[in-house]
């Protein structure tokens, strides 16, 4: 997959730019502030319906508009898709592919396939769990659409559950009810997301491994992920096997015994203490965790390592996803920088964004986009733009 066209209006800084691209690598350069990480943001949105930048798409819009637009043609095998996105700060997004509205824009996930990396990836190793979690749930929504429903609808509960207990705990018999079909609701649902967030930690770890030994070298610590959850059965942070295999309903009665014994805490906290919305993904190097322990040498290689085993996941099944990468060879030493390099010449697709073209690999020069005073232009000679 790559995109052949991209536009977008009102979308950030940009009031309007109109850009062809090709397969193959291509670096947006401009100085710090001039606009070139919008661009490749507008391509990610696409793909997650969210930024890697900011948590509300508020700050999407261009100062003074009420809207942005994203539109690209994309090229899928022999097919070509149109998608385009409509942001609508406190309303609905609207999205059409091929012109045909979408009933909910949530559909449009799984359609358009990115792997981004980024300076802010660092969090995914030395952040809270919020970072990790969003990276599991971003990556099971683009290998399985459905399950952005199923994430959804378990935020949904789990605010009404919420809602529940602030009150519950001076309320008698009928209040208690209500939060015992709530439980069930939760647990079904909570019950789902585990077992496919499980799965996906499986089906990565192996990747994860292998992209971390070319990224750190030889004599590095085996890299290994495991899952530390509020349910025992699904993991207590140490190294996943290989072989587990929990269904969804042994989870869910895991999960509902749990929040059965939980419910005194959670009735004086007022919160659910208990599911996958309080759980983490752990990154071993050896026999510890990273964090807290890893250097901060070895942070960004297990960052690097992580999207590099998501790209490889993604290649695995079928298709190569876009590569994006922002602003991030010029933070990565000799031996990141050609293995990232490596990756980057095998895609489809990759984008780049860099201050100072000399920064980036000269094998990754392809095609480049000056960025600056309001202008993307294509300079090598087959398109042209003005925003």
């Amino acid at each position: 997959m790559y995109v052949r066209h991209l536009q977008v209006g009102s979308f950030r800084s940009w009031e309007r730019v109109d850009l062809a691209l090709t397969p193959g690598p291509t670096v947006f350069v401009g100085r710090n502030g001039e606009g070139k990480t919008n661009l490749v943001e507008a391509v990610g949105y696409l793909a997650t319906m969210s930024s890697h930048r900011v948590s509300s798409d508020a700050p999407l819009v261009r100062h003074g508009d009420a809207q942005a637009v994203v539109r690209a043609a994309l090229r899928r095998d022999d097919r070509e898709l149109l998608v385009e996105v409509e942001i609508n700060p406190g309303r609905a997004n609207r999205v059409r592919v091929n012109r045909v509205p979408l009933p909910r824009p949530r559909e449009l996930l799984g359609l358009v396939r990115t792997v981004l990396f980024a300076p802010e990836d660092l969090a995914l190793v030395r952040g809270d769990p919020t970072e990790r979690r969003r990276f599991l749930d971003e990556l099971l929504a683009t290998r399985t659409p459905r399950l952005a429903g199923v994430r959804s609808d378990y935020d949904r509960v789990l605010k009404q559950r919420n809602a529940l207990l602030k009150t519950a705990r001076m309320a008698r018999g009928k209040a208690i009810e209500t939060l015992d079909v709530w439980d069930g609701h939760l647990t079904d649902l909570g019950g789902q997301l585990l077992q496919a967030r499980l799965r996906l930690i499986a089906d990565l770890a192996p990747h994860m491994a292998q992209a971390y030994a070319e990224v750190a070298g030889d004599g590095a610590a085996v890299a290994a992920l495991g899952y530390a959850s509020t349910v025992p059965l699904a993991g207590d942070g140490s190294p996943l096997p290989s072989d587990a295999q929990l269904t969804a309903a042994q989870l869910t009665a895991a999960m509902r015994e749990q929040v059965a014994e939980r419910r005194g805490d959670e009735l004086d906290r007022g919160v659910t203490l208990v599911g996958p919305h309080r759980d983490d993904l752990v990154l071993h190097l050896g026999p510890a965790p990273a964090k807290g322990f890893a250097s901060h040498g070895e942070s960004w290689s297990l960052a690097l390592a992580l999207k590099l085993a998501t790209f490889a996941l993604l290649r695995a099944e079928g298709e190569d996803p876009i590569l994006v990468l922002d602003d991030v060879f010029a933070t990565l030493d000799a031996e990141r920088r050609a293995a990232l390099a490596s990756v980057a010449r095998s895609a489809e697709q990759t984008l780049i964004t860099a201050a100072v073209l000399e920064d980036v690999p000269a094998e990754l020069r392809g095609v480049r986009v000056q960025v600056g005073e309001g202008r993307a232009t294509v300079l090598d000679g087959t398109a042209e733009e003005g925003a």
